[in-house]
């Protein structure tokens, strides 16, 4: 190589050219970001509009409906789906992965503006958000009021501060999407009606809130001006005391004013608590933070740990700041954990080189390849704009064995070379040209195995992106080094170690220590060599024998692969948990929180839980009648059970809970954040999808494996229907609109306009009757309505009984769509068994059911993920194997040679198969990616063997020309140390990731789990079965020849070099 002949002359600039490297990653590292996982999220944007009061068919109907039609035709949407529910419509727009977030949410933005004019009057202002509420929140503090001096915070001044004060400090930090403050109790100035006396005086509610609405304001009317100077008049009427709102004229009778606090009682107080939280059963007020899209976790939380500490001197006597979910811990674990995993396996693999190479100078010229290669690529990933995350760090992880494999072998030949009896410089030179085309194609035939995987489609691709091209720019890195620094320290720096080998251990004290497991290991080495050698004479005369059992080998690796289930990602356990339930359909909030508190002391009884949280009507437990639990675990080394054994527990136990239902406990998913299964019906009629629902969820239920089976479709709500006598409401001239208008405002209620306080601040003023007015139907029907004037001006009244009849009845508790049509969404997670294995069993129950036209089932989440992944992930497998035969027929000249370096392939997956049941893993995304990595590995064991038997077959291995069999057999005794000692080295490199023994490793553990099985199984098997198929296909090759006339294949000059 010409690069080593560079190197080996400039010395110097062969140093310099290797501290450019280090110099440039470590920069390159200070200023990558660290992350979970790359940027995978679908860019999506959620519509939220409120319709207060309004039944979800209503909302389904005049709202949902509206914006699915408006932002479907927008350029690049993947697929749409929305839910209404009482009083709010939700609709989420996913976009295909291309598509930028920024601009989608433009686009979104521009087709409401165009809608809103069609929306009735009632419906609030819609919003657009870049995130979906319901996805899981980064960080969350909860505010916990203490007594100091006896008196504690009431609930109203906790929530004033908290909302005035800590979450506006929240929204400024950078990257924060939304603050949710849950069970806070807002100030507002209640208008609490008297409908008796209103019917006395003849008022309407209409008169009412015009009446509040107009004196309540200030409105500019000008300037006044003058030569010399401008002044601005005004119409100062807004009311500076709530106790002013009793002195508003709101009519007149018989010339004598009405005032409001005539007909309505005015009160300071307090807005209708909506959602709720509880820490440790307590009753708390939680702020959960949302980070926008594209923002990293780690910044954000930072950021707004910053900010809590910013605001703790300045905190109100009374109040306690209590930091609850932090998103970014998992990241800085997990991260933190490849790294030493990334060390321990380094230190390894430099101790095994150690061992084989028995001198320590040797070990340092191999090792040194490891430092500048990692971080050397540092500096590649900056300029790709990659992240520091598992999947980067999982490459330098994998490539640890990979990266010093170049080096051992070009020293390893260099050192042979000086045992000939060369000088230092001539060896270096000889060694590595003689070796370097064999490194090259090795190293080629890793790179053609991890370009495929950078350049997947769909969202694996996203995801498997950054850690093929990682893996490519630290293998080439390392191959430049191994042919420059190498050579160069190896003609520089003369090992005397070398001239020792073979002798006797001397007296010093590392010879009396240290040395004798070395020496020993040497000898261990040259039995080992022997006894491979006889192995191979014993194949090589009884080739059909040795072919069967290679057969026979993968037949048994491709029976056994049905015992391994498939999953998409595995569980990861970061001393979390959760769990999400209900109560009955129609459940009021305090009755939800007294059952939740049941669950949290349930809960709070094991010995794992540190500490709970639960929220409700909040997040994704929308709904007074949802819960959610976030439970945090003691950390795993203080605990013997995994979270997803204490989730079999926790579920267990909640059975004894009377009166929930609980819909999930445990881990969510680790890609994507749903439940491991999730899959949906779709059709129009909300009967029909009812029925074929309790069909499905009857059939699934019995299924082994299958727990917290949920559908979204839950049984109807009470509903109160009031239904119009047309003809009586005509004669007295009542619309439909002017009897809702009514009754909204004194149900639901009516904000009408605001008051500002003397800090500046403003709360809104509602309108609506007292809550012991409008608990029972009965209140209803004696609700005034007005219909025209008596003769003495003052406005007639009719009860609601006369005009309308009240039936009691049920709807729909939510309606959820997807891609414009209604759909029952289940879910349901797994125990005992692998995703892959339950999906597929659904699926065949679903199959036979027999759907009418127009109805379907369709997958979603991480089962959908983990078929389009596995799809892709083959389709990258086989454009690998393609890139190896091209690469191997370019080096050894020959259509026939390389398939049989290739037969080592398909006997890598019987390792595989047996190391993953051992460990009981699964083939996951992460093991798929451990076997693609073998596929270049193992023909880097091929490579060195078959290149050595050619050599020495054609004259240029230092000795005569040799037979075939000869020739293999020298290349067995020759290559078996560099092939052993890369094998090794990709072992113990991989020790530390396949043992999992670090919190939240269980993910990343059947990557190296695969790699292990493969690679000693592999090289064992590889080793015996491919000089054999050599033989044959050289035999072939030759026949071919002899048959199409042609002279046998022409041996090259002696001194031809790479």
């Amino acid at each position: 190589m010409w690069f080593t002949q560079v190197s080996l002359r400039n010395p110097v600039f062969a140093t310099m050219v290797m501290l450019a490297f280090v110099v440039l990653g470590a920069f390159s590292l200070q200023r990558l970001q660290v992350d979970q996982f790359p940027n995978i999220d679908f860019p999506v944007v959620v519509v939220t509009t409120t319709y207060p009061g309004a039944s979800p068919e209503i909302v389904e109907s005049e709202v949902t409906k509206k914006v699915e039609e408006a932002v479907n035709a927008i350029a690049g949407v993947n697929s749409l789906t929305s839910r209404s529910y009482e009083g709010n419509s939700v609709v989420i727009i996913e976009f295909q992965l291309t598509v930028d977030g920024r601009k989608a949410a433009d686009d979104v933005r521009e087709k409401i503006g165009i809608l809103r004019p069609l929306l009735r009057d009632e419906v609030d202002e819609p919003r657009v958000l870049r995130f979906d509420p319901a996805s899981r929140s980064i960080w969350s503090v909860a505010v916990v009021p203490e007594a100091v001096d006896g008196r504690a915070m009431s609930a109203v001044e906790l929530s004033t501060w908290a909302d005035q004060v800590l979450k506006k400090r929240l929204e400024n930090v950078r990257g924060v999407g939304s603050v949710t403050l849950v069970g806070a109790t807002r100030r507002a100035i209640n208008i609490e009606l008297d409908p008796a006396a209103m019917r006395a005086m003849g008022v309407t509610t209409e008169q009412i809130n015009a009446a509040v609405l107009s004196e309540n304001q200030d409105l500019p009317v000008g300037t006044l001006k003058t030569g010399e100077s401008e002044r601005v008049v005004q119409v100062l009427s807004r009311l500076a005391n709530p106790r002013d709102f009793d002195d508003i004229i709101v009519a007149r009778r018989g010339g004598l004013p009405i005032k409001l606090g005539q007909v309505a009682r005015v009160s300071d107080g307090t807005q209708e608590v909506e959602s709720l939280s509880l820490y440790n059963g307590q009753r708390t007020l939680l702020l959960q933070v949302q980070k926008a899209q594209d923002e990293n976790t780690i910044a954000v939380v930072d950021g707004l740990n910053a900010a809590l500490t910013a605001v703790k001197p300045e905190l109100p006597p009374g109040v306690r700041l209590e930091p609850i979910a932090d998103g970014a811990r998992p990241i800085r674990v997990s991260v933190q954990n490849v790294r030493q995993t990334l060390i321990e396996g380094a230190i390894l693999t430099v101790l095994i080189v150690f061992l084989f190479l028995n001198s320590w100078r040797s070990t340092v010229i191999t090792g040194l390849t490891l430092p500048i290669a990692i971080i050397g690529t540092f500096f590649v990933m900056n300029a790709l704009g990659f992240t520091i995350n598992m999947i980067t760090l999982m490459a330098l992880t994998l490539s640890v064995g990979l990266l010093i494999d170049d080096a051992i072998v070009v020293r390893e030949n260099i050192v042979r070379h000086v045992q000939m009896g060369k000088g230092a410089y001539q060896a270096a030179m000889d060694g590595t040209q003689e070796i370097g085309l064999a490194v090259l194609a090795t190293t080629l035939s890793i790179v053609a195995v991890f370009l495929p995987i950078g350049f997947m489609g769909g969202i694996i691709g996203k995801f498997f992106h950054e850690f093929g091209i990682t893996m490519v720019a630290a293998v080439l890195i390392s191959m430049f080094v191994s042919f420059t620094l190498d050579p160069m320290l190896s003609s520089v720096w003369h090992d005397p170690a070398i001239d020792t080998h073979g002798q006797p251990p001397g007296r010093s004290l590392y010879d009396r220590t240290l040395g004798r497991v070395t020496h020993w290991f040497d000898r261990f080495q040259d039995d080992l060599a022997d006894g491979y050698q006889a192995a191979l004479r014993w194949s090589l005369r009884h080739k059909l024998a040795t072919l069967a059992l290679a057969l026979a080998t993968f037949v048994a690796s491709l029976a056994l692969l049905p015992l391994l289930g498939t999953e998409f990602v595995p569980k990861a356990d970061f001393s979390e948990t959760s769990v999400s339930y209900h109560t009955p359909v129609g459940s009021s909030l305090p009755a939800t929180e007294a059952k939740a508190r049941e669950v949290e002391a349930v809960l709070r009884t094991f010995p794992e839980v540190r500490y709970t949280l639960t929220t409700i009507n909040t997040g994704n437990a929308q709904g007074s009648m949802y819960a959610s639990t976030y439970v945090r675990l003691v950390d795993r080394k203080d605990r013997t059970l995994s979270a997803d054994a204490m989730s079999a527990l926790l579920r267990d136990r909640l059975r004894a809970v009377p009166g929930i239902t609980v819909t999930h406990a445990g881990l969510l998913d680790a890609v994507g954040g749903g439940k491991q299964i999730e899959f949906s019906l779709q059709g129009d009629d909300l009967d029909e999808l009812e029925r074929l629902s309790a069909l499905i969820t009857e059939r699934l239920r019995p299924i082994v494996g299958l727990v917290d089976l949920d559908s979204s479709l839950k049984p109807d709500k009470p509903t109160v229907d009031v239904v119009l006598r047309r003809d009586l409401a005509s004669d007295l001239g009542l619309s439909t609109k002017a009897i809702g208008n009514s009754l909204r405002t004194l149900v639901a209620g009516t904000t009408v306009g605001n008051w500002r306080a003397q800090n500046g601040e403003t709360y809104d003023v509602v309108v609506r009757l007292p809550p012991p007015q409008r608990q029972r139907t009965q209140d209803l029907l004696q609700l005034p309505l007005s219909v025209g004037n008596a003769a003495d001006g003052s406005v007639r009244t009719v009860p609601l009984a006369q005009v309308a009849d009240i039936v009691e009845g049920t709807g729909p508790n939510q309606i959820n769509r997807r891609n414009l049509n209604r759909e029952v969404s289940f879910s349901a997670n797994v125990y005992g068994r692998s995703a892959g294995e339950v999906s597929a069993e659904i699926q065949r129950v679903v199959d036979g059911i027999a759907l009418p036209p127009g109805y379907r089932t369709e997958f979603s989440g991480s089962t959908k993920n983990m078929k389009e992944s596995f799809g892709y992930a083959l389709s990258a497998l086989a454009l690998a194997i393609i890139f190896i035969y091209m690469i191997l027929a370019s080096q050894f000249q020959s259509f026939l040679q390389p398939l049989s370096l290739m037969t080592s392939l398909p006997l890598t997956l019987i390792g595989v198969v047996l190391a993953l049941l051992m460990f009981g893993s699964t083939m996951s995304m992460f093991s798929i990616i451990g076997i693609v990595l073998l596929m270049g590995l193992v023909t880097k064991n091929a490579i060195l063997l078959v290149d050595f038997a050619i050599r020495a077959r054609e004259g240029r291995a230092g000795g005569p020309p040799l037979p075939r069999d000869e020739a293999l057999l020298l290349a067995a005794k020759v290559r078996l140390r560099p092939i052993l000692m890369t094998t090794l080295a990709m072992v113990f490199g991989m020790v530390p990731l396949a043992f999992a023994l670090t919190e939240g490793s269980e993910q990343r553990a059947p990557m190296g789990q695969a790699v292990i099985g493969g690679v000693i199984t592999s090289s064992l098997l590889t080793l015996v079965v491919v000089p054999v198929v050599y033989g044959y296909l050289d035999d072939l090759a030759a026949w071919l020849r002899r048959k199409a006339g042609l002279p046998p294949a022409a041996t090259p000059p002696q001194d031809s070099a790479p």
